[in-house]
């Protein structure tokens, strides 16, 4: 076994990953924000337009401080064999990023978000269906107790059943299968070249639907949508550095924090009383998928023991 991160690596990681899920939290009370004025398909591009913007200079970075020729390190961070393979990944993902946004600009903002942690549930069957991986009883079991969660939130059975609960589901569920993309894309491409290739093919997109709902925001919106975009970059930057450095079994139980913020803001700000069924189904859902992270970082760990002189691709 490979040894863990010494311990200030390890505080840093879990400070890195805390400001990472602030981050999402407060870009999802943004959207909440801006989507009451804006349709849903504007705020999307908003979100990656800003975004974009936001990441550019980070990506730039190490190319202005060593003098080097930015349009080198650019072409550089540009080059990939896999163009057709982004377009499909991008479609989807803005497909999933529509839904998700719907999702939080028209349910509770709880529900909504406990519902989108489901993701690496359905990323397990993805990855069995799709990358032919293995899985055992234990994380089957898992598997089974996080669809139990998100059954405990959407309520099929209940007078409080609403189809919209389905959106956030099927948001998820794509997410899954963008998630199995990335670590094909992986394979081949560094994680700079995946980020920019995925704005720059999730902005034209996203255009696309918004020019036909398009309405010019006003006043305080720009500013929402402006932090949106803002705030999903800074967070992802965050999430990416944070499991470079620490072990995702130990860091995924802190990004459950965001639900913590969601929920306070869903009460202050639009009057939302955390429901009990949702709060019990988050946390089913929250000791499924930390099981899950635990068990692929055990697995991990012990590949990369047993291999130690072997080049193994990511994802294989």
């Amino acid at each position: 076994m490979s040894p863990r991160p010494p311990a200030p690596v390890q505080l840093r990681a879990a400070g890195l990953m805390l400001a990472s899920t602030v981050g999402f939290g407060l870009m999802a009370v943004c959207i909440r924000l801006a989507s009451r004025t804006e349709p849903v398909a504007e705020v999307a591009f908003f979100r990656n337009l800003f975004g974009l913007l936001a990441l550019l200079p980070v990506l730039l970075w190490p190319a202005l401080r060593a003098s080097a020729p930015v349009g080198m390190h650019l072409r550089a961070t540009l080059r990939t064999r896999q163009l057709s393979r982004y377009f499909v990944r991008c479609l989807i993902g803005v497909a999933s990023m529509w839904m998700g946004f719907w999702a939080i600009a028209h349910l509770p903002l709880a529900q909504a978000v406990a519902l989108a942690y489901s993701s690496p549930i359905f990323v397990t069957v993805a990855a069995v269906l799709l990358l032919g991986e293995r899985v055992r009883l234990r994380r089957w079991l898992a598997v089974a107790a996080g669809f139990l969660g998100v059954l405990v939130i959407v309520r099929p059975w209940s007078h409080a059943f609403t189809p919209g609960t389905l959106v956030a589901v099927a948001a998820a569920v794509i997410t899954a299968i963008v998630a199995i993309q990335i670590k094909q894309l992986a394979r081949h491409d560094r994680s700079d070249t995946i980020v920019l290739w995925t704005y720059l093919f999730w902005v034209p997109l996203s255009l696309l639907p918004a020019l036909w709902v398009w309405h010019t925001p006003q006043g305080i919106a720009w500013l929402w949508l402006l932090l949106a975009g803002v705030l999903g970059t800074v967070g992802q930057l965050l999430w990416t550095r944070a499991l470079k450095l620490g072990e995702v079994s130990a860091l995924t139980p802190i990004s459950f924090v965001q639900l913590v913020i969601v929920a306070l803001a869903g009460w202050l700000w639009f009057g939302e009383p955390l429901d009990r069924w949702t709060a019990f189904g988050a946390a089913i859902i929250f000791a499924a998928t930390a099981y899950i992270a635990h068990r692929e970082a055990v697995l991990a760990r012990q590949h990369r023991s047993q291999a130690p002189s072997e080049a193994v691709e990511p994802g294989s």
